[in-house]
């Protein structure tokens, strides 16, 4: 089978390359796979540099999810072959097969392809656990997302809004602000270059946000902190501007608001059973149309590098999938 493999750890591109393997043999309580659609996250392309906190032993194959169909099962997997599947690990997606416990797969919704299937689950994960379950959003409220043409910050505006939320969507970049006011649908759309908060104060009555969705880090969030009301909560989900910022506790003691921590896979692997209630809710919002995902393009594995360089250069409205 043909898959996206990664022998060494470089910071462009050069250990990654499409390689012939053998097509993995099932092992107790696992499911054979065949791969219709995998989605490239940003974890994705950290792991091809040795940047994310998990750090696989070389050579792997690249891919944190995917869907397709079921080829081998035993019954006590609860799945059959040719079920239409969604679900990954922390690698292997980007390939012809792939062989899971079933305990890391489930349906795809109805009414979604496996291209959207493969796009929500990573995103939207993150997104509820920052949301619902650590921000505890409720209908009203203000969210501020960053990074909001990503795949997990569009996500974030999708559940946000379908859940009766006031979204205020923030990108650094210009050219970007149409696309997401189609996409996104938010109440508005800020640039989050330089100072910021006075724009977020007069679009919220200077109420400022009941909840900021930062997945960027660096100038970003320390201008965030002016921008979260009195009991709000500042979800830090990563630092994708690349410096880790500090805080003066101080700030969020005077400013009465939480600094909150979002690390949505191991919540979902400490805790199970509210792992397996959160991919029950977000599969019941899709399967109602409440959130839809958004893809930016579909590309064969064959154009891996074009879809890696252009999550690179940033230039993506949503997911890249990958279809082998």
């Amino acid at each position: 089978m043909k898959a996206l493999r990664v022998t060494a750890l470089s910071p462009d591109l050069t250990g990654l390359a499409l390689a012939d393997m053998p097509k993995p043999e099932r092992g107790r309580g696992e499911v054979l796979v065949r791969v219709r659609a995998a989605s490239l996250n940003y974890p994705d392309l950290l792991m091809t540099r040795g940047e994310y906190q998990f750090k696989p032993p070389l050579p792997f194959v690249s891919g944190l999810e995917m869907a397709g169909e079921i080829v081998e099962a035993d019954a006590a997997s609860g799945f059959a072959p040719g079920d239409r599947v969604m679900g990954g690990a922390k690698t292997g997606a980007m390939a012809e097969y792939v062989a899971l416990p079933g305990g890391a797969l489930r349906p795809v919704p109805d009414g979604l392809s496996c291209a959207q299937a493969a796009a929500m689950g990573a995103a939207y994960h993150t997104a509820y656990v920052a949301l619902v379950e650590l921000g505890q959003l409720e209908a009203g409220q203000t969210v501020l997302v960053h990074g909001a043409s990503g795949g997990v910050g569009l996500a974030s505006c999708d559940l946000a809004r379908a859940m009766g939320a006031r979204v205020i969507a923030a990108t650094h970049r210009a050219d970007k602000r149409e696309a997401l006011a189609a996409i996104a649908r938010p109440e508005a759309i800020i640039l989050n270059a330089g100072r910021f908060r006075e724009e977020v104060s007069e679009l919220t009555g200077g109420r400022l946000c009941d909840l900021v969705f930062d997945p960027v880090g660096g100038d970003v969030f320390d201008e965030s902190t002016r921008c979260v009301a009195f009991g709000g909560k500042l979800l830090v989900v990563g630092f994708v501007a690349g410096r880790i910022p500090e805080i003066a506790v101080n700030i969020p003691l005077i400013k009465g608001f939480s600094v909150v921590g979002v690390r949505a896979g191991e919540y979902a692997r400490r805790f199970p059973e509210r792992g397996e209630r959160i991919a029950a809710a977000i599969d019941n919002l899709a399967s109602e149309g409440a959130i839809t995902p958004h893809i930016d393009r579909v590309l064969p594995l064959t154009a891996w590098r074009e879809a890696f360089q252009a999550m690179e250069r940033g230039e993506i409205v949503g997911k890249i999938v990958l279809e082998p």
